[in-house]
């Protein structure tokens, strides 16, 4: 199905000509009309998919024609690069409307941001802490808001921010259109769509735990101390121009980081403790190829658009399972090819299966012997017992060694020995 044939306005169809965008994804081709239909809305659908111009475009239709800019659509998001990269969005599809847009997140000028909602916006990407700060300042009044997006809804519930979304809805008007936005709809991602929506529209084009059938996955048994050496290896040995690496840790991000600069590898992170201003430059010298790898934690893997990325390898598995889908969807994004590559070591079996429960699938394996564990053979059944007539020496309390076991049996006490005659 044709973009053209979903009821847009021309300006907005000439912006996105000028994408090369051209066909509906599956998403798009519901999530654009019910949009249309003012209905509450709980999306879910796989990462890459379309999904953001699946809510933006048709919010851009509904509330171009108004020249006046005030606060019409709010949508939230779980990171900065989240932010950013919807933010970048809006600007790109809106160019050819009157219509002005704003980001409001952590590590920002909050000065610049305040004085441009005085200006006057007509749509809002915020993080929900950065948001509040805004409205605790009083540089925001949301009661005009029409438009609520959650976008990434369980990645909000799996940071925590849950609070600070209620706080939030409680400056929202009561009469809005809220949509729900997530790449796995989850049991706490219905429960908050219970709370927040009313008589919504179930749209879910993928089972969760899908991943593009043009992802191929491969898993790396290795011993945890050679994890750095076979990463480099991979890179290396592969000639992989352009890799982005996940880990769980900012502390791991940044040793990763040092050793694949040590082995010739040009590489930059991105994680917490890196401002905003950065982690942008990081992103960007990756996406220009002047950085051959990017390492990035979990917090950075929602929001990250990097156009034909080939090559994904996670570290190690996140402690959220399903940030597994996340990483490994910022490859073989617009049914573009990819590879997501995992490096397993023997502690993290149990969180692969996991991971293979979600996806209802094993992942395929390949052994390298020079990293690779070695399998300990577990003896099955019970265990062989001691010869009956040996004992082992054990060293006694004061370091004697205990002799054999005496065969003599101790005589059992009886009541007439409670009785015996005793000498005063």
């Amino acid at each position: 199905m044709s973009l053209s044939t979903l009821g847009l306005s021309k300006e907005i169809l000439k912006a996105i000509d000028d994408k090369g965008y051209k066909k509906a994804t599956p998403i798009q081709k519901e999530l654009i009309p019910a949009i249309f239909s003012k209905r509450d809305i709980l999306a879910g659908a796989k990462t890459g998919t379309g999904k953001t111009a699946g809510f933006v475009l048709p919010i851009l239709d509904l509330i171009g024609k108004d020249t006046k800019h005030y606060p019409k659509a709010l949508i939230i998001v779980p990171t900065r690069e989240l932010a950013k990269q919807v933010y970048s969005n809006i600007q790109e599809y809106s160019k050819y409307l009157p219509i002005k847009s704003t980001s409001l997140i952590g590590g920002a000028n909050i000065t610049t941001e305040a004085k441009k909602l005085q200006s006057g916006v007509d749509i809002i990407v915020a993080t929900t802490g950065r948001l509040l700060e805004h409205i605790k300042k009083r540089n925001i009044r949301l009661d005009s808001v029409e438009y609520l997006v959650l976008d990434e809804a369980d990645t909000i519930l799996d940071m925590g921010f849950i609070k600070e979304v209620k706080a939030i809805l409680s400056f929202l008007p009561k009469k809005r259109q809220n949509i729900l936005i997530s790449a796995t709809l989850t049991g706490s991602v219905k429960i908050l769509a219970e709370s927040i929506l009313k008589k919504a529209k179930l749209i879910e084009v993928d089972s969760v735990g899908t991943i593009s059938q043009n992802i191929k996955q491969v898993v790396y048994p290795v011993i945890e101390e050679l994890k750095d050496e076979l990463l480099s290896f991979l890179i290396g040995s592969k000639n992989y121009k352009q890799v982005l690496v996940f880990v769980r840790k900012k502390e791991e991000a940044k040793r990763v980081e040092k050793e694949l600069n040590l082995s010739g590898l040009k590489t930059l992170s991105i994680h917490g403790d890196k401002s905003i201003g950065k982690r942008t430059k990081a992103l960007e010298e990756f996406k220009e190829g002047k950085v051959r790898v990017l390492v990035a934690t979990d917090i950075a893997s929602r929001g990250l658009d990097i156009p034909n990325l080939e090559v994904v390898i996670n570290y190690d598995i996140p402690h959220v399972v399903g940030d597994y889908i996340h990483r490994v969807g910022r490859t073989g994004r617009a049914e573009a090819n990819g590879l997501a590559i995992t490096l397993i070591s023997p502690k993290e079996e149990i969180a692969l299966k996991s991971v293979e429960r979600l996806m209802g699938k094993a992942i395929k394996r390949e052994i390298l012997k020079e990293y690779a564990p070695k399998k300990i053979e577990v003896q099955k059944g019970a265990r062989k017992k001691e010869n009956s007539n040996h004992k082992k020496k054990v060293a006694g309390a004061f370091g004697k060694e205990k002799g054999l076991l005496s065969t003599k049996k101790k005589r059992k006490t009886t009541k007439r020995d409670g009785f015996k005659k005793r000498n005063f």
